[in-house]
């Protein structure tokens, strides 16, 4: 019988991983002949070698989105639920999900399951894909036995995070979109039109206005450093890509955020319903609460929530109340913490949750809105404010020498 050459992933006792290729029958061969080597098989595939392997840029790959995991997690719900068991679920999920990288995880985590391993321990091993808040819902889950419950609580979750990201990219496209042709329109008269109205100027021998010799001024600069410029543009990216998400600089911009005059209370909004949302979702699924809260610390998305989400976790910690802390961080505005507090007494802590959730999301639907139709005859009036400023200063030395004439 003819053997096949498969690619394998494993874990050792010490907890390192190793690849290599091996030939076998089948993939249960190589599963039971790596375990009695001693290790925890990780991923098994067919091996393909030269021009057949995929090929895949650092950083240009395809990338798993919360709306695929999304999707993902009502399907595979859908499926539990209908009584399909957990690999032949997996199965079908790994060949029906139409992002690559998603299916390819996901027929790695089904090896994975196929070896002895927890579903959430699986899903462990792929922190890039999987975040904390849905593998600690699906530990939940597998613990209480109510997997397919969690897995919708999940989509549930994360479809009301994509719908809240939606409603952040609507009110923010407008201005961005503007604010870029401005520039590209000022720096487009600053390098072309311009330097043809200075040589005109120059032949002329006349003094220029103050508006006009700024402008003209302006020109041989920015033509001087426009190539710096773009480099230092395309460097300043690079590194705020790269360290956007360093304790350092979120400390810095985050309470900013909530200082900026009329978006600031929008970036409040949505941080308080991030963190009541998948704080409730993780009570709700069972999570142990100083578990749940050391996971949500992460997910507002504002690093001022962040600390104040810590200092609760202290109190809880010490046996103390979980809302006492929250009064004293001014981010929380008062109807929060009362809301909680209710909850708290009440035991109902979590449905509690979903309702402060669910208000503030529409609180950002409505600023979204008003913020829209605030902005884009403001936005007007930038972009044509600025062109109609140096359209005059360029003529103003046109009427002088009108005026010298007459």
């Amino acid at each position: 019988m003819a053997t096949t050459t498969y690619q394998y992933s494993v874990r050792d006792k010490a907890g390192k991983v190793f690849t290599g290729t091996i030939e076998a029958d089948s993939e249960a061969a190589v599963a039971q002949k790596l375990k009695s080597m001693g290790y925890a098989p990780m991923s098994i595939g067919q091996h393909k070698a030269g021009l057949g392997r995929d090929l895949a840029i650092p950083g240009f790959g395809p990338k798993v989105k919360l709306k695929d995991l999304a999707v993902m997690s009502r399907q595979f719900a859908t499926m539990i639920n209908s009584g399909l068991s957990l690999m032949r679920a997996l199965s079908i999920l790994a060949e029906q999900t139409p992002n690559k990288k998603l299916a390819d995880v996901l027929a790695e985590v089904r090896n994975e399951v196929e070896t002895g391993q927890a579903l959430s321990s699986s899903l462990a091993l792929h922190p890039d894909v999987f975040p904390p808040l849905m593998i600690n819902m699906v530990r939940a889950g597998e613990v209480g036995g109510f997997l397919d419950q969690v897995l919708l609580q999940i989509a549930a979750n994360y479809e009301a995070e994509v719908k809240l990201r939606g409603k952040i990219k609507a009110a923010m496209t407008y201005p961005v979109v503007v604010f870029c042709i401005a520039m590209i329109a000022v720096t487009g008269m600053l390098l072309f039109i311009v330097p043809v109205f200075a040589k005109m100027f120059e032949s002329l021998g006349a003094k220029l206005p103050a508006p006009t010799q700024i402008l003209v001024n302006l020109s041989h600069l920015l033509k001087t450093f426009f190539p710096v410029i773009i480099i230092l543009a395309i460097v300043g990216l690079v590194l705020w890509k790269k360290f956007k998400r360093d304790d350092r600089v979120r400390n810095v911009v985050d309470p900013m955020k909530l200082k900026i005059p009329v978006f600031g209370s929008l970036f409040q909004k949505i941080a308080i319903s991030r963190f009541t949302r998948n704080f409730g979702t993780m009570l709700h699924a069972g999570v142990p609460i100083l578990q749940a809260l050391d996971i949500v610390a992460d997910t507002s998305g504002n690093v001022v929530v962040a600390n104040a989400v810590r200092d609760v976790q202290e109190s809880v910690r010490n046996g103390e109340s979980l809302t006492a802390p929250l009064a004293h961080h001014s981010i929380f505005p008062p109807m929060v913490v009362q809301m909680m507090s209710v909850g708290e007494d009440t035991g109902a802590l979590d449905d509690m949750l979903h309702k402060i959730s669910d208000f503030y999301d529409q609180e950002v639907e409505a600023t979204t809105e008003a913020l829209t139709s605030l902005i884009e005859p403001l936005m007007i009036a930038f972009l044509g404010g600025m062109i109609g400023c140096m359209i005059i200063a360029l003529y103003m030395p046109i009427f002088s020498i009108f005026n010298l004439i007459k």
